[in-house]
């Protein structure tokens, strides 16, 4: 029975996709490199950061190897539990578990029940998990078997067959933001739904009046108030620089100061001056949303450069997989988990660059966050699965 279990282990990690499992461990560690300069000054030099971004790692690492084993074909059989796992888990924030941070209501832990109770050790926590995170990867599974099921059994041109997955993508959202507030995740879910619809065959008259109506709304929330009220502000200091410099414009000033200081090769590991400054204000959020800006004002654009082409690498082995998958539904999956990470990544560095407002997107593989490493870990995971299963029965059983 030993010999069994160690043989379908040992199965298990050499059928495994090492490519795309060595480019996401190197963004990892250097991810946890940038963090630990991020957090030596201002924290007083406590690696809690680094020490929680390791343990995401391994169990990361352990999801990764695991659901490579997964066939998610079969999986997405269960389709109504999977739906219902989507709405049941981010409905949890609603929960007394649910945590408020920034204005969001994006987290569940114990923490602001262990307050409530007076109990310390539940007060101080230190694991506390995003369900938005998780629920994209099985939000991913679900569209591409939706898309799958309409093109193979009726006609992705009609408006009927259409609008089923856009609504599916728009209930995601819209279901997440009532709950959680936190648009820059929720937005995932629509950029997902984008380029898995475009790669299932949609119309180019579809999607041009996909965006277009979204780009309307979008418009007509800011004409007509709609918008929730610092988001006037988030978009209003990325149009007009000098708008707000101390208050909406105050961290992406201070991350541009920073990156720019960087030049081409960095003030240097541990030497940043806003970057080791003891002063949070100074740059703030520096291990989350702005590790970019560390590295740029640290390392400089070759630090930086770095940076995009491991995320890139990464991102180009998921369309790799896509091209080579056996069914079009895996196919799709990996599409849509390549479609997470550019617009992540994407939106980080627009916000780090001053191009794009703050919508609290981080940078994967790179930011401060254990249930971020863990689930970008998972999905790559079953990227690896599909890679696997994509390789004729007599190379994988050699």
């Amino acid at each position: 029975m030993h010999h069994r279990g160690s043989g379908l282990f040992s199965d298990m990690l050499r059928q495994s996709d090492w490519v795309l499992f060595l480019l996401c461990s190197m963004a990892t560690f250097y991810g946890m490199l940038l963090i630990l300069s991020a957090t030596h000054t201002v924290y007083n030099g406590t690696l809690k950061y680094v020490a929680v971004q390791g343990v995401g790692y391994v169990l990361g690492s352990i999801f990764y190897f695991t659901l490579s084993s997964l066939d998610i074909v079969e999986l997405s059989k269960k389709w109504k539990w999977m739906l219902g796992f989507n709405i049941g888990f981010i409905g949890m924030l609603l929960t007394p578990f649910g945590m408020t941070r920034n204005g969001n209501r994006a987290w569940l832990g114990v923490n602001d029940l262990g307050r409530k109770l007076g109990i310390g050790a539940l007060a101080s926590f230190p694991l506390y998990i995003q369900p938005a995170e998780i629920v994209k990867i099985t939000f991913i599974i679900l569209l591409a078997r939706q898309l799958v099921y309409l093109r193979e059994e009726h006609d992705l041109r009609h408006f009927v067959n259409v609008m089923q997955p856009a609504l599916h993508a728009g209930f995601m959202f819209a279901l997440y933001y009532v709950v959680s507030r936190d648009a820059g995740s929720g937005l995932v879910y629509l950029f997902v739904f984008v380029c898995m619809a475009f790669a299932a065959g949609y119309g180019a008259i579809w999607l041009a009046l996909g965006v277009g109506g979204v780009a309307g709304g979008l418009f007509a929330a800011w004409h007509f108030h709609l918008l929730r009220g610092d988001w006037y502000k988030r978009i209003q200091v990325v149009l007009d620089h000098e708008y707000d410099p101390l208050g909406k414009g105050w961290q992406q000033t201070r991350g541009m100061l920073a990156l720019g200081s960087g030049g081409m090769t960095g003030q240097g590991l541990f030497h940043g001056t806003q970057t080791q400054s003891p002063y949070r204000s100074a740059l703030p959020e520096r291990q989350t949303d702005y590790i970019f800006c560390v590295c740029g004002e640290e390392l400089g654009f070759l630090g930086c450069a770095l940076i995009i082409i491991l995320l890139l690498g990464i991102v180009i082995r998921c369309f790799l997989v896509a091209r080579d998958a056996t069914t079009p539904m895996e196919s799709l999956v990996c599409v849509g988990m390549a479609g997470m990470l550019i617009f992540q990544t994407v939106m980080n560095i627009g916000m780090c660059l001053f191009l794009l407002p703050v919508v609290g997107l981080t940078l994967p593989f790179f930011s401060y966050g254990g249930t971020s490493v863990m689930t970008l870990f998972a999905a790559m995971g079953v990227v690896s699965g599909i890679k696997k299963r994509s390789r004729p029965e007599w190379l994988m059983n050699s």
